[in-house]
């Protein structure tokens, strides 16, 4: 009997440890159940408060004209890479070696001419040595070199423009010379997906295209000067046409770019007539 009762007896204390243990286990399971789902909700508020999911506003983006929308798609592919070189060329205020060379010229592979001198002008490096357009007069650089900018100078010869980036290089501190690198602007205006009906007109100087029809005295005559004081976009009219422009610098220098409006009356507010 008392074997029976000892027997006994454990077997309650067993079942009573497990039931009472399975109770603390069945809620432990309820609590942990309720806490998780209450830590990811707080975990779900506090993620997009701290860090709210993108939201892209298309509408943002969007154009105000036609006209705007026009130039943007013609000028984007010209502009980026001319501006992808100015960058390269600032970059450099030592004397150049081969391997900059190397790597402008695999990098810009319109760049038609690059030229080094000395601190009096005298051209000491020129790649290629025996170039296709010659040079028609001196090239000559107005700026004041502790400035360290970017200047432009476009050499007008029989065979077309030639536009030169230059900048002063240095060793130590001292003005030791200029890097100049030069390129046909036509050759820029191939890379437009319409190239026919993009063009640059340097103010004070000419009208670049790759077959556009167009008044280039027409388009000089605007006065720039003027224009480009208070604006850097607008529309102007010239003869019966109507042009979207947008102007550029390399360094201190504006470029223009134009195209022939689509649709002159979207932008009647920014019409210049000449």
């Amino acid at each position: 009997m008392g074997v029976r009762c000892f027997i006994y007896g454990t077997n309650m204390r067993y079942i009573c440890l497990l039931v009472i243990g399975q109770l603390f286990l069945t809620a432990g399971c309820g609590m942990w159940t309720s806490t998780k789902e209450y830590a990811k909700d707080s975990w779900g508020t506090t993620k997009a408060y701290i860090d709210p999911p993108p939201q892209i506003d298309v509408d943002n983006y969007q154009f105000e004209s036609p006209n705007q929308e026009k130039l943007a798609r013609l000028f984007t592919p010209v502009d980026g890479p001319l501006t992808s070189l100015s960058r390269f060329v600032d970059d450099k205020d030592t004397l150049p070696g081969v391997d900059w060379l190397d790597l402008l010229l695999a990098r810009f592979p319109w760049v038609s001419r690059v030229l080094v001198t000395d601190e009096n002008g005298t051209i000491i490096f020129m790649q290629p040595e025996i170039p296709v357009k010659k040079i028609s007069k001196p090239l000559v650089f107005k700026g004041v070199w502790r400035d360290i900018q970017l200047l432009t100078v476009v050499d007008y010869s029989d065979l077309g423009p030639e536009l030169y980036i230059g900048r002063p290089y240095f060793q130590d501190t001292r003005f030791n010379g200029l890097i100049g690198v030069g390129f046909d602007p036509r050759a820029l205006l191939s890379l437009s997906p319409e190239p026919s009906k993009l063009i640059i007109i340097h103010p004070g100087g000419g009208v670049w295209s790759r077959g556009a029809d167009i008044d280039k005295e027409a388009l000089l005559a605007v006065p720039w000067k003027e224009l480009l004081k208070e604006n850097v976009f607008g529309q102007i009219k010239v003869g019966e046409k109507h042009y979207t422009w947008l102007a550029r610098y390399v360094g201190k220098d504006p470029y223009v770019y134009a195209t022939e409006s689509v649709a002159p009356e979207a932008d009647v507010d920014s019409w210049w007539s000449f």
